[in-house]
């Protein structure tokens, strides 16, 4: 299968260099993008084996006729771009999760891939139990919390409680740090309490779920190492999209 990436940074760098080291079974990188186009020169560069087109825009890189495009650029990149690529015929995958928060632009996009006949992904980015929460969406739950835990280099160098409030607010204020917040409440359907903590102790990135629900109470607390290109991105996220397209090409279905 035929994969395009829009975002160079360093999840969009993961991927294409696991494509190249021959670590995804199935997949060819056919196109990358970026709007600072150096970054996708250099990342075009860095590999031994693939020769991804280096595209100017997006018209160019749908132009290659991915049958897959992963977003791992910004909730402006899906705003501008969602609608794009499903339209095009290319199934996408979501990084920036935070701007499917905006129901009018989710909305839109479940109708584009209906009408097209392709699947919007989701992937479980840097927090663990997405496949348990969804599950227990059929019942409900009572509460969901949520308490995001950062280096201050991973926030803007401040430090304390950054914020108190619910998922959309949160998804709007810190766009780039807590896709995490959307994701719950996407795979729950439910709203979830968020805490924002930069703490200069951590040299980790500490997201601790709380959830209550008719079927099952769980915790869960996910420590994760920031990626070593990028200290405001967890490494499992970018793993976390990888483990998605084995999953992809892969006979036997693992989890949600």
């Amino acid at each position: 299968m035929n994969l395009a990436i829009i975002g160079c940074g360093a999840i969009g760098t993961l991927i294409a260099r696991y494509v190249d080291e021959k670590k995804l079974e199935g997949w060819t990188l056919i196109a990358v993008y970026d709007k600072v186009y150096d970054k996708a020169v250099k990342l075009s560069s860095s590999l031994k084996d693939a020769k991804p087109r280096i595209s100017r825009n997006v018209d160019e890189l749908l132009g290659s006729k991915p049958d897959l495009v992963v977003e791992a650029a910004s909730q402006e990149a899906v705003k501008e771009f969602g609608e794009l690529v499903l339209n095009s015929g290319s199934d996408i995958v979501i990084l920036s999760v935070g701007a499917l928060m905006d129901e009018k632009l989710l909305e839109r996009l479940k109708r584009a891939a209906a009408a097209n006949g392709k699947r919007i992904y989701v992937p479980s980015g840097a927090i663990a139990g997405v496949d348990a929460l969804h599950a227990l969406s059929l019942v409900g739950f009572d509460e969901i919390t949520l308490r995001s835990s950062k280096p201050p280099e991973a926030l803007s160098g401040k430090v304390g409680t950054l914020f108190k409030g619910h998922a959309e607010e949160a998804v709007k204020l810190f766009p780039a740090n807590i896709n995490v917040a959307a994701t719950l409440r996407l795979a729950s359907g439910s709203d979830v309490a968020v805490e924002i903590v930069s703490d200069p102790s951590l040299k980790t990135n500490l997201h601790e779920i709380i959830a209550y629900s008719k079927a099952s109470n769980i915790a869960i607390k996910v420590e994760n190492k920031p990626d070593p290109e990028n200290p405001k991105t967890s490494y499992l996220a970018g793993l976390s999209v990888i483990a998605l397209l084995k999953k992809l090409s892969s006979p036997i279905w693992l989890g949600n």
